[in-house]
């Protein structure tokens, strides 16, 4: 049995069988993460993967899996004592202004800049229902490339704005086109390998010394800036996800 939509999954969910494929993102909004895993438990083959949609859902989890392509001292805070161990530490480094971003915000809305940690430690103290969210050093004097992969399809362009530090386009950024060389696309299938995204809307930093750093990826995300219109880009990913499926 081959699943194409989670209306029709839950139409069949008992019924499912190992050996069966469920193609498409799951669109329960409290039980995403128990489908899943029952899913998985049951033999049940998903495109995209369990783990990409996971990873999807959250930046704290792409922080704790993806850590090794991201910033150096990027840190997933999930309570109190993350903190004050990650404070010791850029205290211990000397590092200055630091970046948070919410685990489950969206277009830049939950990224925000502190002027010193012990100025986010402060503000925490009042604020024990903002855990989980990530931590990293602020990153000066880089150029911010979406990268958009689907198969075979890939295409970059980088997003700036002169007057916020948060680039996306939805935050009143510019974009122009940027052919991706080969490291770079390298390293985001690297990337895409690890969390097991069959395709991928990549943010990453290119700092003006050469290192590339994931800031965020995700399984769907705006085409504002891309050459490919977003009509175009769901039907390749829709091909894309039937041939994995004949392939299984």
């Amino acid at each position: 049995m081959i699943v194409r939509s989670s209306r029709e999954l839950k139409d069949v969910y008992q019924d499912l069988r190992s050996g069966d494929i469920f193609l498409g993102t799951l669109a329960y909004k409290h039980l995403k993460q128990s489908v899943l895993i029952d899913l998985l438990e049951r033999g049940i083959l998903c495109f995209p993967s369990p783990l990409s949609q996971l990873l999807n859902n959250s930046k704290a989890a792409q922080a704790l899996i993806l850590k090794k392509w991201m910033l150096p001292h990027t840190f997933v805070i999930t309570r109190r004592a993350d903190l004050i161990d990650t404070i010791n530490l850029y205290n211990r480094l000397k590092i200055g202004p630091v970046i948070t971003k919410e685990d489950r915000m969206h277009c830049g809305h939950g990224v925000r800049k502190w002027d010193t940690i012990e100025v986010l430690y402060s503000f925490m103290a009042l604020s024990e229902s903002s855990y989980p969210f990530i931590v990293q050093p602020f990153l000066e004097g880089f150029m911010d490339v979406r990268v958009l992969i689907v198969g075979d399809y890939m295409e970059a362009y980088v997003r700036n704005n002169p007057n916020n530090f948060r680039m996306n386009l939805s935050m009143g950024g510019e974009n122009y086109p940027y052919d991706p060389d080969e490291n770079l696309e390298r390293f985001c299938h690297t990337a895409m390998e690890r969390g097991k995204f069959p395709y991928a809307h990549l943010d990453i930093a290119i700092t003006d010394d050469g290192p590339y750093y994931l800031s965020e990826i995700a399984l769907d995300g705006g085409t504002k800036g891309a050459k490919i219109d977003r009509k175009d880009l769901v039907k390749k990913k829709k091909i894309l996800l039937e041939r994995l499926a004949n392939i299984s």
